[in-house]
Parts: C-alpha cells; structure tokens; sequence
C-alpha cells in the first residue's frame, strides 16, 4: 500500500472521516493550488486511482488550430505527440505535476486541505452530538475566563465545554482538574470547532441523576412529573405512579433517606423536596408547600388558576419559605398563583366550597342560567379535565347518562388511565351542574343515586396515618403496613 493509501485510510479509520469526504478535500486542496498556479480551476481534473494508492490531476484542454488561452486550449500538434487520434475541437486531458506548482499554491492547497478537515471534524461531531441535548456528561475544568468555564470532555480536544456563568449553580465552586457533571443544553458552532454548552442549574440535571440513582423511575414504575429548582438552594420535585403497591414518594426518598442522599451529595447539599403529583389542584397545591403542613387549599379563580393555602400560624413561616422561596417553586410547580394566609387571616371571609364553587361557575352563566339545559357530554361540563374527558370517550362513554349508568357497576374504574378520584370528581360536577328530568319536565335524581340511600356517606374517605393507604371503618389494622388502629365516633 502506498504512502497516500495508508494516510487516507488512517484519516477513515482513526478519525472517522468517511471515504468520500477525504477524497472531497484531497481533490479541493489540488484544485485550490491548480487555481493559484493558472488562475482558474475550471478545466482542472482530479483522477483517483481504485485502491487510493494515488492521485492525479489533469488539465482537461480544447484541441485547436490556433491557440489563443495555453491555460485551456492546446495546439492540434502538440496534441498529436499524445495521441495520434484526436482532432480539432476534441478534448485531451493533460496529467499535471503538482510540485511544479509555486510555493504560494501548494501553501494555498494545504490551507484548503486543513479547513476542509476542520469542518469535516465540526460537521461529524455535530451530527454526533446533535441528538444528546438534554444528556448528561462528564468531564473536568480545564480553566476559567470571566467567570466561565470551559470543560475537558476527554476526546483529545477535539470538542469543548463550555459552562457559562449564568448556567453554574451559585453555591458550587471549582478548581482546575476538579470532576464535573453536567446537562448540555446546546450545541453550538465556532471559528475555532464546536462547542457544548453545559448547565449545572437546569432542573434535567437532577432528574437524571434521580433516574441514575432510583430503579424505579429508570424501569418507569415511577414517573417524574415535574421539576423546578432554585440551583444551589431548594428543587421540588412531583412523582406518580401508574402502581398502587408503590408509594412513588418513598421509592425516591428510599430507606432513612438513602437515595436521596446520594442525590443531594451529587449536588453539593442542595435541598430536595419529593412529593406526590395529584391531578385534584387543591391536592396538588397542598402537596407542593411541603413541608408545611397546609390545612386547607381554597380555588379561588380557576380559569386564572388563582388558590389560597390556609395554614396554622406556626406553619406560615414555613410554608412562605426563606425570602419566599417555598411558595415561589411551589407555584412554578403547580402552575398556580398561590396565596398563603394563616387561619385568622382568613377570618371575615366566605370561603366556603360551595360559595367559591359557585362564584367560579357565575363567570361563565348567563342570567338565565339555560346553559345548563344544554350540557349533555363530558367534555361540555365547566371543570371538567380534558385528559379525563378525552380518556372517557376514546372508551365509548362521551355522553352524561351514559357516564352516570356505568358509574354504579364499578366499571369505569377498569379504565386504564383513569384514578378513582378522577371519575368521582366528574360525578361530582354532573351532581353539582346538571339536572335530570323525566319525558315530563319533572326532575329526577341522577342514575347512580336511584340504589339506596344518599351516598353522602361514602364520599367521605378515611386514609391509614402511617402509611397513607385508603382504609374503611370495618378495618381494625391497615392492610398495608399492619398497623393496629381503632375508630371513635365524634359526638354531634
């Protein structure tokens, strides 16, 4: 194998550089220095041979009786010494030597040579990287300028990180050779190659580590719902589960606190807040103010998605959170513009369900409330969840009687897709919105309350205090975690 041969399969082999774009480059850096030497490259042809071995460029030439340009025309004589064939107005090709080239051209060649390698290496890394913006990398600081850092990734200095001030999380120092994790979050192209922009305060840096370090949210048993950080300080964070045996809460905390410890370390002592994702807002909302402990959460506005969390005064402070903190990721979390009030606070104003219920439907009744006599899908009712309203039709049940027929026999909950306290809270709207009237005009009670007696009964849910797990007034210990229990009636 040839010199040439070797160097071109090196370029494919150890570079990764495919075949065509090293001949694409070779045949550039010839046709540069052709056109540096004869001031053009238009008849210049570049000529491999099969196995690479060697490389060759022609000058292509018009056969004339008379020449008028020697740059691309040749004289039918001197054509004839290399071919006894040809005829004016044929073309010859004419092999050329490149070292007969001037120093400028061949210097101009190779600087062609060289960026076009340069972008070939920009280009293969791009489309290498392009599709792992989100991922996580590792590498070490190589220096810092400006406040800025720039990463060490380990591929010979082919690709550099860059971690930018405004992207390092506040508490979090660093010196040079010190290991890093971090997200990229873009890819960006320079003069000088391609770089990474790294983030140590987007939130995708702690749900990939959580993935790393928690089983069962890499298996998907246990779902990331959201996440929002304050970088160095706090991060919130809302699972579920599709699972009822898993507590999605306590396979991310883990035993003592186990794996979210590592995570914690990961992040140099950041604080982490795990909680329960609930598609109910007011749930939702109460669960996100952890670790206060919220007494009661009150929807102000929906469609402005504006509440109001009512606390104990011990708890006010906590639930504000340091300079705000807490309540500010808690909305971020849920969406919603949440107010917090202590219970005296409170005192004076009518925030009872049913008032701020039906203030919130007020807004969208005309006088003569005759809307209502028009609703008869899921999909029409005020409040309704569209997933949940979607999810009931793609299965057959779009309209209300059919919702109400089906509600008795348990079948709605074989759903896949639908919680219990999902398909409650629309009877709940049905009861509360539409009325039911016979081929008279007479109202009548809705299909499901025609069994017995009113089930006011059983909307009140009783739930284990260790462990959280729904129990009824017949148990004497907790099916889940056996904890022993009785139940004492409150005297009226």
């Amino acid at each position: 194998m040839s010199e040439m041969a070797e160097a071109i399969r090196a370029l494919i082999d150890e570079k990764g550089y495919s075949e065509a774009s090293v001949k694409q480059i070779i045949e550039n850096a010839l046709k540069a220095a052709y056109k540096r030497t004869y001031g053009t490259s238009d008849n210049a042809i570049v000529k491999f041979a099969d196995d690479m071995s060697d490389v060759s460029i022609y000058s292509r030439k018009t056969v004339v009786d008379g020449v008028y340009d020697p740059v691309t025309e040749i004289e039918l004589e001197e054509a004839k010494q290399l071919s006894d064939e040809v005829e004016v107005g044929d073309e010859i090709d004419i092999l050329e030597d490149p070292k007969s080239f001037a120093r400028s051209a061949v210097s101009t060649g190779k600087q062609t040579a060289h960026q076009g390698l340069n972008e070939t290496v920009k280009d293969s890394l791009y489309n290498q990287y392009k599709d792992k913006v989100g991922e996580l990398i590792n590498g070490y600081i190589q220096r810092e300028k400006n406040g800025n850092l720039f990463v060490d990734l380990g591929n010979g200095g082919r690709l550099e990180g860059f971690l930018p001030a405004k992207y390092q999380s506040p508490r979090e120092t660093y010196e040079q050779n010190d290991r890093i994790k971090a997200v990229i979050v873009e890819i960006k192209k320079t003069n000088t190659g391609l770089q990474l922009v790294l983030s140590r305060s987007d939130p995708r840096l702690v749900e990939i580590t959580m993935e790393l370090e928690i089983p069962e949210i890499a298996d998907g048993t246990v779902k990331i719902e959201k996440c929002v950080r304050d970088a160095g300080y706090r991060t919130k964070m809302a699972v579920s589960t599709t699972r009822e045996d898993v507590d999605p809460v306590g396979a991310c905390v883990g035993t003592k606190g186990a794996r979210i410890q590592t995570v914690i370390r990961e992040l140099l002592g950041e604080k982490i807040d795990v909680l329960r994702y609930d598609p109910n807002p007011a749930e939702f909302i109460k669960n996100a103010l952890s670790p206060a402990q919220v007494d009661r959460v009150v929807i102000l506005d929906e469609a402005k998605r504006q509440a109001l969390a009512i606390v104990e005064e011990s708890q006010f402070s906590l639930a504000i959170g340091k300079q705000g903190q807490n309540v500010r990721l808690a909305n971020r979390l849920c969406d919603w513009s949440i107010d917090v009030k202590t219970q005296e606070q409170c005192e004076g104003m009518d925030l009872s369900e049913k008032a701020t219920t039906q203030a919130a439907l007020n807004l969208f009744k005309n006088d003569d409330s005759e809307q209502d006599e028009d609703i008869t899908t899921i999909a029409e009712l005020s409040g309704v969840d569209e997933r949940v309203a979607d999810i009931l039709k793609a299965n057959g049940i779009e309209d209300i009687v059919q919702f109400m027929e089906t509600y008795d026999n348990g079948s709605l909950e074989k759903i896949e897709g639908l919680k219990k306290e999902e398909i409650d809270a629309v009877y709940n709207l049905i009861k509360e919105n539409v009325e039911f009237v016979d081929e008279d005009g007479k109202e009548v009670a809705p299909v499901a309350q025609e069994k017995t007696e009113p089930e006011h009964q059983e909307e009140e849910k009783y739930y284990c205090p260790e462990c959280g797990a729904e129990i009824t007034l017949d148990m004497d210990h907790c099916p889940k975690c056996g904890i022993e229990f009785e139940f004492t009636e409150d005297e009226e």
